[in-house]
């Protein structure tokens, strides 16, 4: 069975002013269905535009992107965007929650994109409250929560469309270590449940331990790989630790400006926040994922075969 998750050869440069900074460099990783997946490592090592290149956020400069054998590389904005909707969950650090709407209303987001009825979306949002502990809190906005109990409607909100693969990104950073542990804790049962696929990123060796899989990135190569079920390790990157230079060297970096994105454009999560800001879109419209039926890529994708 072929992983869920295939990143091959994947090459990621950025433009600050007139410097080009490799991101990521031939980086390849595959993922299996139901696999927990820690990338943890320095700031600014690749682990962010990891995730963002395979949430579809951001293209690669080089290199392949297949998850459930879609090639996410080559789809068009329309299409990556209902790929996000209908197969990947985020969860943020700083919990991205909309302060004007309720507990519900914010968990409910994802649905709405979706074209869900409301009736069904409120009884979704709500069951999925009540699953991670917030009972009673439907009507609650965010300015009436503990740091703990917004991350818990951060949660809700990523799982509440059963996606297939989640990404936490700093997940726990904004709380203290027993909060921390409660919603890591929280995290790693809902997603074992239904086995679906998270993969994390993080600085903090508590939050790694949690993995199956720690995968180590330095300067946008991945230095090791430890799988705890076995105790395996592998270290793929560790002969290239010594080339920090090739970062910022003008001769290993094209210059197909067209290739490569704009450092201030290219925030973690500044897409999907984005998405999350306009609440109202339409269904069937472009905010809402919808797209030709003649194309049948884009069949698999609506129907939520993409990703069997």
């Amino acid at each position: 069975m072929k992983p869920l998750i295939e990143v091959k050869n994947v090459r990621k440069i950025y433009r600050m002013g007139e410097e080009k900074v490799l991101a990521l460099d031939n980086l390849s990783l595959s993922i299996e269905k139901g696999e927990i997946v820690c990338l943890i490592g320095a700031s600014g090592s690749g682990k962010s535009t990891f995730l963002n290149l395979v949430a579809g956020l951001e293209k690669p400069t080089r290199g392949e992107i297949y998850v459930g054998g879609i090639p996410i590389h080559k789809l068009n904005e329309e299409k990556v965007t209902l790929y996000r909707q209908k197969n990947i969950g985020f969860i943020f650090q700083s919990f991205h929650l909309l302060p004007m709407l309720t507990a519900l209303e914010n968990v409910s987001l994802p649905l709405i994109f979706r074209g869900v009825d409301r009736k069904v979306r409120d009884k979704m949002a709500k069951e999925m409250l009540e699953a991670v502990g917030l009972v009673g809190f439907e009507k609650r906005k965010p300015t009436r929560m503990s740091g703990g109990q917004q991350q818990r409607v951060g949660i809700a909100r990523a799982l509440v469309g059963h996606p297939k693969i989640i990404f936490a990104d700093e997940p726990t950073g904004n709380l203290d270590s027993a909060t921390s542990k409660e919603v890591m804790d929280l995290i790693v049962k809902m997603v074992r449940e239904n086995n679906q696929t998270l993969i994390l990123v993080t600085h903090d060796p508590a939050i790694a331990a949690y993995a199956d899989r720690i995968v180590t990135i330095m300067d946008g190569n991945i230095l090791k790989i430890e799988d705890k079920r076995t105790g395996d390790v592998q270290t793929p990157g560790l002969e290239q630790s010594d080339k920090d230079s090739k970062r910022t060297n003008a001769e290993t970096i094209p210059e197909r400006d067209n290739e490569i994105d704009s450092l201030k454009e290219a925030e973690s999560g500044s897409a999907i926040t984005r998405e999350m800001n306009e609440p109202n879109a339409e269904p069937g419209s472009a905010k809402a994922g919808k797209i030709n039926e003649s194309n049948n890529e884009s069949n698999n994708i609506e129907k939520g075969k993409d990703l069997q």
